[in-house]
């Protein structure tokens, strides 16, 4: 069905800190609405309100007609431990609670309970549409289209990062809902999984909201923006797509600029020039007073009548200043000035694999004859599940080899930024779990750190587990700048950053001297990132693109 959901005047805080309020916003069929912002703007806590999951501190939402179904699909799927695949994509279409209020409401029916006919009908309807009827047929479609090449019998928690990716994206492809709010559904998806996401978006005829990092992505998908702009206090609205609201942004943030300089440039001169008639009208009656004595009336009365002329013009002007319009400086917005700290130089092989082995079940790795010089700045491309991990990991010696042999080179010095943000999981507060890395920081140097990764002291004290993906990202790319590395190993980093960090994080790379191993699907990353050599890896295999 159509439908149509309408947020109004609605505000959202995070402890006493207001992350947005004033908030108007329609979803109608078929718009794609891009929500931008800051990590910690408060993204995903608006789409929970969308969804009905939390209640807003103010303001009313309406889903008209009342009984649509609103799809909210969360970045890092949930995997419960022993749910199936099958399961797992019957809870995330909503088939599963719809099953279930369908077999209560039957079960209402056979005892014969007051309103069990409507409540059955109700039950019914809701779950033809959410597509409960040929679920299973399409499940197995689906999986097989997208490469899902295991049994929808298997649990989830046995799948590889790779096909639980595939999992999360055919469960979005299988889902018929009548609004969709998506939370960063691009994340961990390969190139193709990528070009699926964007075709079925923009076929959708159902309302959307998307958050997303993948400024490619936004570029094709979206036809409205909703920034949530932290430094500025504000919601703004930009119709047109993505790069039109990165060129209106650009002008407006410039316009507000210019009439700030303009109103602090009046608002000194006039204060100067207040200052200025209030010395003369002092230096009057000083001059007054020390003539007072003499018998020239006329001088008197001259002097006394300038002075007084110059207390109406200081008046006036102080009026002028009380009558200008307030203009409110822009605030200057969090910047992440992020460097990548140099460890000195490995020896002039950094890594090699000599006939490398992996045998994994039915998957086998390799072999693999590969050498990693120094300053070699890699690339890295292949669908998921080809092996870009295990690439990864056998190069790096974490991974036993079945056959063959690998070795880093001398004084090599390893940064890899999933490995740093797996640090951050614990219940230690973020400050002690960051300082256990990096021992012989001092304490304030690790607050000075951390708060320029934008986690400053409402951050470091909250337990490491409570941290949001895009600040446990964060916190893990501080520890890079506070280690040191001369090799860096980035597997799939934009996941998770918001749109100026990575960007920051692209100059970063530009800066860096040492060798670099990127594993990224982020087309505009791949473009604005040099590298020196691209490795693609297919079914096991690795070559030289």
């Amino acid at each position: 069905m159509s439908a149509t959901l309408v947020a109004k005047d609605l505000a959202a805080g995070h402890g006493d800190r207001v992350l947005f309020s004033g908030l108007e916003l329609v979803v109608a069929p078929g718009d794609v609405i891009g929500l931008v912002g800051a990590n910690g703007a408060g993204k995903s806590t608006l789409l929970r309100l969308l969804a009905g999951l939390d209640t807003p501190e103010q303001g009313v939402l309406r889903l008209s007609p009342p009984s649509a179904a609103v799809g909210h699909l969360p970045q890092e799927p949930e995997r419960r431990p022993g749910e199936t695949v099958r399961d797992f994509l019957a809870r995330r279409t909503g088939v599963a609670a719809a099953q279930s209020a369908l077999d209560a409401a039957t079960q209402a029916l056979v005892d014969e309970a007051p309103g069990a006919d409507d409540a059955y009908s109700t039950g019914l309807e809701r779950w033809l549409d959410l597509g409960g009827a040929d679920l299973e047929e399409r499940s197995e479609e689906v999986a097989a289209s997208l490469g899902l090449s295991i049994g929808l019998d298997q649990q989830m928690t046995s799948l590889s990062g790779g096909q639980a990716a595939r999992a999360g994206l055919a469960s979005l492809l299988l889902s018929r809902y009548d609004v969709f709010l998506l939370d960063e559904p691009t994340n961990d998806l390969d190139l193709d999984g990528l070009d699926r996401l964007e075709k079925f978006v923009k076929g959708l005829r159902a309302g959307t909201v998307v958050v997303s990092h993948d400024r490619e992505f936004l570029t094709r998908t979206v036809t409205k923006v909703v920034e949530l702009d932290l430094a500025q206090q504000q919601v703004n609205v930009y119709g047109g797509g993505y790069e039109a609201y990165l060129e209106e942004r650009e002008v407006a943030r410039r316009h507000a600029r210019e009439e700030y300089d303009e109103f602090a440039d009046k608002k000194s001169s006039l204060e100067a020039r207040g200052q200025m008639q209030r010395s003369w009208m002092d230096q009057g009656v000083k001059n007054a007073r020390r003539k007072a004595t003499d018998n020239d009336k006329i001088g008197r009365k001259f002097r006394s009548e300038a002075s007084e002329k110059q207390a109406a013009k200081a008046r006036q002007t102080q009026r002028m200043i009380e009558r200008l319009d307030v203009v409110e400086e822009p605030r200057k917005e969090w910047e992440l000035k992020m460097e990548i700290a140099a460890a000195p130089r490995s020896g002039a092989v950094v890594a090699t694999l000599r006939g490398a082995e992996v045998r994994r079940g039915d998957f086998t790795f390799g072999p693999v004859d590969l050498q990693i010089d120094w300053a070699d700045r890699v690339a890295i491309t292949g669908a998921n599940g080809s092996g870009k991990s295990t690439l990864l990991a056998a190069l790096l010696g974490r991974l036993p080899l079945d056959a063959g042999n690998a070795a880093l080179g001398p004084g090599v010095v390893v940064g890899e930024v999933d490995q740093a943000r797996g640090l951050f999981f614990g219940d230690e507060p973020l400050m002690d779990a960051f300082s256990l890395s990096v021992p012989d920081l001092e304490p304030a140097d690790v607050r000075t750190l951390l708060a320029k990764f934008g986690l400053k002291a409402a951050h470091v004290l909250r337990p490491a587990a409570t941290l949001s993906p895009g600040e446990r990202t964060r916190a893990a790319l501080a520890l890079l700048q506070a280690r040191g590395v001369n090799l860096l190993v980035l597997d799939e980093p934009t996941n998770h950053l918001d749109l100026p960090a990575i960007e920051q994080l692209e100059s970063a790379l530009a800066s860096y001297n040492g060798t670099l191993l990127l594993v990224t699907h982020d087309r505009r990353m791949l473009d604005a990132v040099s590298t020196t050599r691209r490795i693609e890896v297919a079914d096991g295999r690795v070559s030289e693109a």
